[in-house]
């Protein structure tokens, strides 16, 4: 009975055996767990935001610097300028001396307005000296031509910048700011014009365009002669109508794109202030990146202003670049889209405490973001 019930067990451990194995031939072998891919925290090589087609960053900068102002900019780790001068300096031998005083210390300077030749009403307005004031604004070309720098800025306004008493922004940080409600006159470099009728009538929307037309027409003519690209930058704050003078060629899309056709010309664009866009919200047509989108396809676009703001008019505050109600990543991801290769600058920068930190903090930011748009391909 014993050898019975061994040999049972025996016969049952080999059929178990037999079983176990059988199972174990059906199942596959699991695959290898995938080994776990590094990211590296290594910057490309070919990373360089100096190189084309990288997005460049000037700095708005004094045109005579001290040494404490170089060292900042390329502290910063900038290097390309904009200056700004007036009728009583500008010229040839100004210009020449500016670019070549940077470019000792590695900057290029990059483009050079003129405050007497911007936002003119003589100009926009047809008012006596139109003629001497345009004549003016061809020297200052020709001059621009001949030291080497190929980018000037240009706006159109014939009252001036509007704005309001300036309000509190983050932490208490101060900003220019806008209420329509309150507005009552523009500024420009020393002359307030007084609403509600800056110049004594109203004017057309037909006088703008045709004093534009006679104007553009004969700066594209040079502008291309000296090789010099004229950025044209919006009105500001892009209201329709100001004091009696209508914002109709550069207050909103169609404006100009009516505008860029009549000049006709490679070497007249936009200066693209992002912040005045913004300011204006569905009043300009298009958005921004739309904005962006048709004009940087044609090459139009020359230079960008890079500012964020709380809201649309028609009451709105200029904030720090991250604390604005648009995404000035998705803006400048547009603008690597379109393969941008003019700069962008900091505009209308919030006053922070101690100097230079409203600069150095817009910049930063600007930085990372360039790096963030060009990092993604």
């Amino acid at each position: 009975m014993k050898d019975n019930r061994r040999e049972f067990l025996k016969k049952g451990g080999a059929l178990a055996a037999l079983s176990l194995a059988g199972l174990n031939s059906c199942q596959t072998t699991p695959p290898p767990a995938p080994e776990e891919k590094k990211v590296s925290f290594l910057k490309d090589p070919a990373y360089d935001p100096r190189k084309e087609p990288y997005i460049k960053i000037a700095l708005q900068a004094p045109a005579e610097p001290v040494e404490e102002d170089i060292k900042f900019i390329l502290q910063m780790g900038l290097d390309q300028v904009v200056l700004w001068t007036d009728a009583k300096k500008a010229g040839f031998e100004y210009y020449n001396s500016r670019r070549e005083l940077y470019e000792a210390s590695g900057i290029k300077v990059f483009g050079f307005g003129n405050w007497d030749v911007h936002n003119q009403d003589k100009i926009t307005l047809n008012l006596p000296g139109r003629d001497e004031k345009v004549e003016e604004y061809l020297t200052h070309l020709r001059n621009l031509g001949k030291a080497g720098i190929h980018y000037t800025t240009y706006a159109h306004m014939a009252n001036g910048i509007w704005s309001t008493e300036r309000e509190t922004t983050r932490g208490g940080a101060v900003a220019r700011a806008f209420d329509l409600s309150k507005a009552d006159k523009g500024y420009w470099h020393g002359v307030t014009y007084e609403a509600p009728l800056t110049h004594g009538r109203k004017y057309s929307k037909d006088e703008i365009w045709a004093n534009y037309e006679y104007f553009i027409r004969k700066a594209a003519a040079v502008a291309e002669e000296q090789n010099v690209r004229i950025g044209i930058h919006p009105d500001d704050p892009p209201v329709e109508d100001l004091g009696g003078i209508p914002r109709c060629v550069f207050g909103n899309f169609d404006g100009y794109k009516r505008a860029l056709e009549i000049a006709d010309s490679p070497n007249v664009g936009m200066c693209l202030c992002v912040g005045c866009w913004l300011e204006g919200g569905t009043m300009m047509g298009k958005d921004v990146i739309e904005t962006i989108r048709y004009f940087g396809a044609q090459k139009k676009i020359f230079k960008v202003h890079f500012r964020n703001v709380n809201q649309p008019m028609p009451h709105f505050t200029e904030t720090f670049l991250d604390d604005g109600y648009a995404d000035m990543y998705l803006i400048l991801k547009a603008l690597k889209e379109v393969n941008f290769d003019g700069v962008i600058i900091a505009d209308h920068i919030p006053t922070m405490v101690r100097p230079h930190t409203g600069t150095a903090f817009s910049v930063g930011y600007m930085k990372g973001l360039v790096e963030r748009v060009i990092a993604e391909g």
